[in-house]
C-alpha cells in the first residue's frame, strides 16, 4: 500500500510546492503573527487536512512543544496534530481540517477586529446566550482533560476558538505553548494576549499553575459573554458574574483551586 501523501511523509525540502502537487490548496495563511504559515489541502480523496510550518526559530520551538502537550492531551474539542515532518530545519504539523470560523485573527500587519458586525466576534456574541454557554462549556471540558493530564494553558485566547456556527461545534486550535505545570517564567512574560493573561505570568521566576488557567477561563468567560468589547454588558447572570469574579482574582491563593473546581461553580451558577 502506497503511504498516505501526508501521513507518511517524514522530511521534506519545500513544502507547498509538495502540498501543491498532492491535493489541491484551499486555504492559506502566510501573515500570521506566531511565525508560522499553514494551509488548508484537500487530497483527491475529498480529505481535508491542515497544515501548519514553522518559519522561525521561536516557531519551531514552539511547534516541537505543541507535538508534545498532543501526545499528552487528548479532547474531542482540541484539534490533534497527528502527524510532523521537517521541512529543511524546521517543523511541520499535520491535523484534520475542521470548519468553523476563529474568533479573532492577529496578524503581522495588525490586530485583528472584533467589533465590526460582521466579524466573526461580533456574530458570536449576538448568539443567544444559551448558545454561547454551551460553547464555553466546551471549552471548560477540554481544559479539565487539559488539567488531568498535569498541564497548564499557555497563550489561550479567542483567536484559539474555531467555532462552527452552523453546528453549534466548538474546536481549540494553536495550543502550542500548553506545557506541563507546574512551572517558572523564565523570562520576562509568557507569549499570549493581556486581555486573557493572569498577572503572575509577566513576573519572572512566578509559578504558573492550574490556578493560571482558571484565571484565563475567567477571562474568556468574561469576554466570550459580553454583549461588546469594553466589558459594560453582561449578558450572563449574576451568579456567573460572581464565579469569574472569583476565579480572575489578582492573588492565585483566592482563586479557584483547580479548573475541576471552578467548572463545578460555573455549572451550578448557568442553573441559575
Amino acid at each position: 500500500m502506497a503511504p498516505h501523501p501526508l501521513l507518511g511523509i517524514d522530511e521534506l525540502t519545500e513544502l507547498e510546492p509538495y502540498l501543491g502537487q498532492v491535493g489541491e490548496l484551499f486555504a492559506a495563511f502566510r501573515h500570521q503573527d506566531s511565525g508560522c504559515v499553514s494551509y488548508g489541502v484537500q487530497l483527491a480523496s475529498g480529505e481535508r487536512w491542515f497544515v501548519k510550518a514553522a518559519l522561525t526559530d521561536a516557531a519551531r520551538q514552539s511547534l516541537q512543544r505543541g507535538w508534545a502537550f498532543h501526545r499528552a492531551v487528548k479532547h474531542p474539542v482540541i484539534v490533534p496534530q497527528v502527524h510532523r515532518m521537517l521541512v529543511g530545519d524546521r517543523w511541520a504539523v499535520v491535523m484534520p481540517w475542521k470548519d468553523g470560523e476563529v474568533l479573532y485573527h492577529s496578524t503581522v500587519h495588525g490586530p485583528g477586529d472584533r467589533t465590526s458586525p460582521d466579524s466573526a466576534m461580533a456574530r458570536f456574541r449576538a448568539l443567544s446566550v444559551a448558545r454561547v454557554t454551551s460553547a464555553f462549556a466546551q471549552v471548560l471540558s477540554a481544559h479539565l482533560a487539559v488539567e488531568a493530564a498535569g498541564h497548564v494553558a499557555v497563550d489561550f485566547y479567542d483567536g484559539a476558538l474555531l467555532y462552527d456556527f452552523a453546528l453549534g461545534a466548538v474546536h481549540l486550535i494553536d495550543l502550542d505553548e500548553y506545557r506541563r505545570g507546574p512551572f517558572t517564567v523564565e523570562a520576562e512574560r509568557l507569549p499570549g494576549s493581556r486581555r486573557f493573561m493572569a498577572p503572575e505570568e509577566f513576573e519572572r521566576g512566578a509559578a504558573i499553575d492550574t490556578r493560571t488557567t482558571v484565571f484565563t477561563l475567567g477571562r474568556a468567560a468574561r469576554l466570550l459573554l459580553d454583549a461588546g468589547d469594553t466589558e459594560e454588558a453582561w449578558r450572563g447572570n449574576p451568579a456567573q458574574l460572581a464565579v469569574v469574579t472569583q476565579a480572575t482574582q489578582r492573588s492565585p491563593e483566592r482563586r479557584f483551586k483547580s479548573v475541576h473546581e471552578f467548572a463545578g461553580e460555573w455549572q451550578s451558577a448557568s442553573q441559575h
